[in-house]
């Protein structure tokens, strides 16, 4: 053969063995039995191998060597026969060094003239990314699922026609109809003319200003009375960025709106009565208002004022909170209300870790504890009720979060306080008079678990007598639970002594010079877990 087509034919099989060794996917050539012809150097790479020629010598038997799912390889080879092509087939199989990876091939067999079979040959890429990504997802989606098929609240959406799309179980039993005979109908086909137009309006507007839109309605479900519902709705964005529908959800706030309505009537002849009524009702409504930004909605804006003997202005109970999430949502929650003309009740709870789980969760407990007020005089009786409730909701979902609670009810008339404890932070009652600090003792003398563990779980009440100018400060662990500088961390002996060098100071200075304190103890001058901090002094 002349020179010049010898080198010819030699640069371009050198320039086709470069193309081939540099391709980002694997290719390769086998016979039916299981060892490698032929492999580029990305399937080398992909399956843990220095170079094609060490993964030709020792991968010699596919089936049993690279395949992690027994009958894998057979799988394989009987497509193949019936097919004689095979496209992204995903396998588990082995690297080289036992990690476990997905691959898809792509594979055709190469046959004589004769048709009798020669080799496979294919491409191999790997898809363990995009696999954990998709696994991640599908976890993503079931536990959002179990969350809202588990709230007791009616949970829904609808698209820009206004046709339901889904719905929950308990919007379902609402309405007495499967979800199969709700999804493509619109409140036309359940509902009342009248409401249905008002349904209608509403999501309209809604979807016109592309904001949150919260009310307290009317509602009334196929076959059964008016009731008076709080509802959320919001809207729902494609991967376009541009609006699809709505979401919503609402509950049943009927039982409220009755006493409500029953106090305005029994107060209608007081005008001063009527005015603290409105005062309260429209802290009610700027509440409600909020409740759609989560954590914000969660706490108090005003606080209620307690009759003190003697007094026209100033109140038996005066409270101070400080409220320092370290993310965008956080599980810690608390709430200030009135039972009585003269007794306050005061709640608090932290759940266990950050992000979206722990608001959620935090939201199921303020829908829980409303539901909760005919127990509202009754610490023990109160957490055993929020337990019980907690843990049969979050025993669906397979994944129970830690959440500690404190309740106590203070009485001015009597300056008796009761509360129970479960698994919560003691909080501390600064006796100013006396000059002393302690932490409230357990109800039982010991400890209890946190909310949603156990199922049965009774919690008792203790009783503790407030003095004039005493102060109940309550907080979640993230105030104590902060490295310092030397890897130490801050006490809770700490904040007892810390606790105790300003007890002459108002609630609001102690707090802000506590938490400053605390803060120049951290290690990078921040805390790292959410705080709250909630104080009740008694004015009698």
């Amino acid at each position: 053969m002349p020179q010049e087509p010898v080198k010819i034919l030699l640069e371009a099989e050198e320039k086709y063995h470069g193309l081939f060794d540099h391709l980002v996917e694997g290719i390769f050539q086998t016979t039916p039995g299981g060892r490698y012809l032929l492999a580029n150097a990305a399937l080398a790479r992909i399956y843990g191998y220095s170079s094609p020629e060490e993964l030709q010598r020792e991968l010699t038997d596919i089936g049993r060597r690279l395949y992690a799912e027994e009958g894998r390889r057979e799988t394989f080879i009987r497509m193949m026969q019936e097919n004689d092509t095979i496209s992204r087939f995903e396998s588990r199989v082995r690297r080289r060094d036992g990690e476990i990876i997905w691959i898809s091939e792509n594979c055709r067999a190469i046959r004589d003239g004769h048709g009798q079979l020669l080799y496979y040959e294919g491409t191999v890429e790997d898809v363990t990314q995009r696999r954990q990504a998709e696994e991640n997802l599908r976890n993503s989606e079931a536990l959002y699922h179990s969350l809202v098929e588990t709230l007791p609240q009616n949970i829904f959406r609808k698209d820009l026609q206004g046709r339901f799309t889904f719905a929950n179980q308990q919007f379902c039993r609402s309405l007495g109809q499967s979800l199969e005979a709700i999804v493509g109908k619109t409140d036309a086909d359940f509902f009342p003319p009248d409401l249905a137009e008002k349904y209608r309006r509403d999501d309209r507007r809604l979807l016109e200003a592309g904001t949150l839109y919260e009310t307290v309605e009317e509602h009334q479900p196929p076959g059964g009375a008016k009731m008076f519902v709080q509802v959320v709705k919001t809207p729902l964005y494609g991967a376009d960025g541009k609006i699809m529908g709505l979401q919503g959800i609402f509950w049943d706030i009927t039982q409220q709106r009755m006493a409500e309505e029953k106090i305005r009537r029994i107060n209608a002849l007081l005008a001063q009565s009527r005015k603290e009524l409105r005062l309260k009702n429209v802290q009610m409504e700027q509440d409600l208002k909020m409740a759609g930004e989560i954590q914000l909605a969660m706490l108090p804006q005003q606080y209620p004022v307690f009759a003190k003997p003697g007094a026209t202005s100033e109140s038996a109970f005066s409270f101070t909170h400080r409220y320092l999430p370290t993310g965008g949502v956080g599980g810690d929650f608390f709430s200030v209300s009135a039972l009585s003309e003269h007794e306050a009740a005061v709640f608090i709870c932290d759940v266990a870790g950050h992000g979206v789980r722990s608001a959620l969760v935090a939201a199921m407990i303020r829908a829980l504890v409303e539901e909760l007020k005919p127990l509202a005089f009754a610490p023990g009786d109160f957490l055993t009720k929020l337990n019980f409730d907690l843990y049969t909701i979050l025993q669906h979902t397979g994944t129970p979060m830690l959440t500690t609670a404190f309740y106590l009810v203070a009485d001015s008339q009597t300056g008796v306080m009761r509360y129970a404890n479960a698994g919560h932070p003691r909080p501390l009652h600064v006796r100013r008079r006396a000059s002393s600090v302690e932490a409230l003792a357990y109800p039982s003398g010991k400890g209890k678990p946190p909310l949603g563990l156990l199922e049965r779980e009774q919690y008792t009440t203790a009783e503790v007598r407030l003095s004039t100018a005493d102060l109940v400060m309550l907080f979640t662990d993230g105030l104590y639970e902060v490295q310092g500088q030397s890897e130490e961390f801050y006490s809770q002996a700490l904040l007892l002594s810390d606790v105790q060098s300003r007890l002459s100071l108002s609630a609001a200075g102690l707090f802000d010079e506590l938490l400053a304190k605390i803060q120049r103890f951290a290690a990078h001058g921040v805390f790292t877990d959410d705080v709250c901090l909630v104080g009740m002094e008694f004015a009698v």
